[in-house]
């Protein structure tokens, strides 16, 4: 059986339950970036104030695009901190001023968020979801490029 979009029903829950945990992680990473953001330190200051914000403006775009999916596919997008918390792999960032310090924690995260959309991705192609397939394949080319450059920066 199919939904409205023509994808096979337990397909889309499957790969819903997998994007709630993507968009529960993107939240917390969200968060994390806001705090890095507003406490950064240091001579890196000027530079890295700007990189954080940059980087949470695109988040926070995903977080919607990935709650949209969701939808479209029947499911219900997590909408609470809480369940946030919960679902999320990666954890709060709490106390860090440091620049490098905190480009270590978005390139660990990162990695994390590019682990999940891989699989995501999978799922995808073998539900035939050229939706979610286009979405999970996009975020990937965009996110290993800022690894690339947050690492080189990092030496």
């Amino acid at each position: 059986m199919k939904n409205a979009i023509g994808i096979e029903i337990e397909k889309a829950k499957e790969l819903s339950l997998k994007l709630n945990d993507l968009l529960a992680n993107y939240q917390i990473f969200y968060q994390n970036l806001r705090g890095l953001h507003w406490n950064v330190k240091g001579k890196e200051f000027f530079e890295l104030h700007l990189k954080f914000e940059e980087l949470y403006n695109d988040a926070i775009l995903k977080v919607d695009e990935i709650a949209e999916r969701i939808l479209t596919l029947g499911g219900t997008p997590l909408h609470t901190m809480t369940d946030y918390i919960a679902e999320s792999e990666i954890k709060e960032v709490k106390g860090v001023s440091n620049g490098p310090e905190g480009v270590r924690c978005v390139v660990e995260n990162f990695s994390t968020l590019i682990g999940k959309e891989r699989e995501i991705l999978s799922l995808a192609s073998d539900a035939d979801d050229e939706g979610t397939n286009s979405l999970m394949s996009d975020y990937i080319t965009l996110t290993e490029k800022t690894v690339w450059m947050l690492t080189s920066y990092l030496g």
